[in-house]
């Protein structure tokens, strides 16, 4: 896993943590799941990198 991808996915974690803060703030159900999505995706990602490394 390069620099790179590992610096994409911590930014989506980070842009979800803030979305579903945001959403959570002024009771914003949609910008909430929003972040929560963006997390989850960013984990997953995370999780596929971890997988590709370990083959290499």
């Amino acid at each position: 896993m390069g620099l790179d991808d590992k610096m994409k996915n911590a930014a989506q974690d980070l842009s979800g943590k803030a979305k579903e803060g945001a959403g959570k703030a002024t009771d914003n159900e949609r910008l909430e799941g929003e972040g929560q999505a963006d997390q989850t995706g960013a984990k997953l990602k995370q999780a596929g990198e971890n997988v590709k490394d370990a083959f290499k």
